[in-house]
């Protein structure tokens, strides 16, 4: 089983379309992408992708925040949810990168708490660069 984190904590996944692999990609399912996968590959199906689900082999491999980001810069309007190894401190990056929720084992629920999470829930206000501009 699995925990979905957002802003608001923690809660059941509510996906209950199927989620595939790349190849296996067709209008209306999600597509799960590896953390070596190239955006690219998404370009022309992205408005017809409602989930993108981005994996995290490793919390110190951050190749999954750039494939967000750039997604988001191609345009990508729907869910985009982490999976894997994210932790609670990476929470708010995943945000600011462009993630829209993370989904974690429920092993990792009961060692990182959704009080751990929630402290990092307010995401634009961890932002150092608007700090500095401001």
């Amino acid at each position: 089983m699995s925990t979905i984190v957002t802003d608001r904590g923690f809660g059941p996944d509510d996906w209950t379309a199927p989620i595939v692999a790349l190849e296996d990609a067709r209008p209306g399912v999600g597509i799960n992408l590896p953390g070596s996968a190239d955006p690219m590959e998404l370009a022309g199906r992205l408005r017809d992708t409602p989930l993108i689900r981005v994996n995290f082999d490793s919390f110190a491999d951050g190749r999954g925040f750039s494939i967000a980001r750039r997604l988001r810069l191609m345009g990508y309007r729907g869910r985009l949810r982490a999976v894997g190894h994210v932790i609670a401190d990476q929470y708010a990056m995943a945000r600011r990168a462009g993630f829209d929720e993370v989904e974690i084992s429920d092993d990792l629920a009961a060692r990182q708490p959704e009080d751990q999470w929630q402290s990092r829930a307010d995401w634009r206000a961890h932002d150092y660069q608007s700090r500095l501009r401001g």
